[in-house]
């Protein structure tokens, strides 16, 4: 099935959405309140800010089954896991380490994908597999010269990849019954009572906030969430999912450009090569997921 034309022209949302990912690090990173917290709110804010456009959509939510209610659970639960590691990481590595590694979401998601769904790996995925996990302890291995705590940052950033290809893994198969809009809502909902139970059994502070916090947190949900991904979602009824994936590549580039003049971290040389490595991995990846694609495309057609 052809996808719909959009009412405009896609590369305009495209590169508003590649821009607004590239901050998250950078917001993460002027805060100076616990990471959950900021997760905590990052979610809260989505939510809010979602909800005007949900009135009906929220009606489906009597026909999704108590197994999809679980796997709703389960998505916004590794979500969440996933903000609060991967946020973590920041505290200890560099920007360019930390979004490189996240970079390698599409291959953790493949893994999982074959074990879960049987999806077959061509020959030419599985290079590109063993390109990227090379790249990635490219990356590792300079950090651990560095600094212990940067190796400790990167560990904390895999974790946090590993968490959200688990929940893309539930996207996958929960999406074919319930809307994108109202997975997104539930997920995301779902990721703040699990931020708040674990910031109230913490102890952390949750209100006593100067007003340049705040801001921080209402940013983190417009900026890289409305205005990154969510559109990256709503792309997804136009463009092919590829385009999207190759899109994301931008966060590690651009994060990095902002890490270097916002925060004067320079990028090693390790980390350039471990980041050419990982992408050229993905490259190939996407390459034999795009030809799989047009390949059944082809047979239905």
């Amino acid at each position: 099935m052809n996808k719909s034309p959009a009412p405009i022209s896609p590369v305009i949302p495209l590169i508003i959405a590649m821009i607004a990912i590239s901050f998250a690090p950078i917001l993460v990173r002027f805060s100076d309140a616990p990471v959950s917290v900021q997760g905590m709110y990052r979610m809260l804010f989505t939510v809010i800010l979602m909800l005007p456009f949900g009135i009906k959509p929220l009606k489906a939510t009597r026909s999704i089954t108590g197994k999809d209610w679980m796997l709703l659970g389960l998505a916004g639960f590794f979500l969440a896991l996933h903000f609060l590691l991967w946020m973590a990481s920041l505290n200890y590595t560099s920007i360019a380490s930390s979004t490189i590694i996240l970079s390698l979401e599409p291959v953790f998601v493949m893994i999982g994908a074959y074990f879960v769904f049987k999806d077959r790996m061509s020959k030419l995925a599985l290079v590109g597999l063993a390109i990227a996990i090379a790249g990635a302890f490219c990356v590792g291995s300079g950090d651990i010269g560095m600094s212990g705590t940067a190796f400790k940052g990167d560990l904390l950033s895999l974790l946090g990849t590993v968490a959200v290809a688990v929940n893309m893994l539930i996207a996958k198969r929960i999406l074919t019954r319930v809307s994108s809009y109202l997975y997104s809502l539930v997920v995301f909902a779902v990721a703040f009572v699990c931020f708040a139970v674990y910031n109230l059994s913490l102890g952390y502070e949750l209100t006593a906030y100067p007003g340049t916090e705040w801001l921080l947190f209402l940013l983190l949900a417009i900026v890289p969430t409305v205005f990154g991904h969510m559109i990256f979602n709503w792309l997804l009824q136009y463009v092919k999912p590829t385009t999207i994936s190759m899109s994301v590549f931008a966060e590690p580039v651009g994060a990095s450009i902002l890490g270097i003049f916002i925060f004067q971290e320079m990028v090693s040389a390790f980390q350039l090569l471990g980041g050419a490595f990982i992408i050229l991995g993905l490259l190939l990846y996407l390459r034999t997921e795009y030809s799989v694609t047009s390949g059944a495309k082809a047979e239905a057609a």
